[in-house]
């Protein structure tokens, strides 16, 4: 007999192949829906783990991170620059639960964060801001002049006859 275990967040199910009752589509299915990142995480209450979605781009002038922070407070974040490594960290608080109230769904997650970006070289540390408004911080990387893309001319070559 066979067991293949899949575990998400609410419960852990099992299914179960025997020579009897093999159903290769259940399997598969089951398979499918396995999400290695989420069967790492406690089976019942995973609203202690807080991760901020993040959105990085790079433009000619720099780079620009955004991240989603709704219900964090702007004094429970840090944004730090040391070398070419940006790191930004904080923590969103959980609201006060009455033990008189009756929770039938708690998923909002709340606790401490943390994530380190490494830069590439070519970063202008004087050119560093850091904006948070409406739950969306946004830090903004300056590159120095050197390190931006330029447009270099290509000259016509004369033809010289032997």
């Amino acid at each position: 007999m066979t067991n293949l275990v899949r575990r998400n967040n609410d419960s852990q199910t099992s299914v179960r192949s025997t020579a009897g009752t093999w159903d290769p589509f259940r399997i598969m299915e089951s398979m499918l829906k396995w999400d290695p990142h989420t069967s790492a995480l406690p089976s019942v209450h995973t609203a202690d783990v807080f991760v901020p979605n993040f959105d990085v781009k790079e433009t000619k002038d720099g780079y620009i991170f955004a991240a989603d922070l709704p219900g964090v407070a702007e004094q429970d974040v840090d944004v730090s620059l040391t070398g070419n490594r940006l790191s930004i960290s904080g923590k969103r608080e959980t609201e006060a639960r009455q033990e008189s109230e009756q929770y039938y769904l708690y998923e909002r997650a709340w606790g401490s964060f943390s994530r380190s970006f490494t830069l590439p070289d070519g970063i202008d540390t004087e050119k560093v801001s850091a904006h948070f408004k409406d739950g969306v911080l946004t830090v903004t990387v300056g590159k120095l002049p050197q390190a931006q893309p330029r447009r270099i001319e290509i000259s016509a070559r004369s033809k010289t006859t032997a």
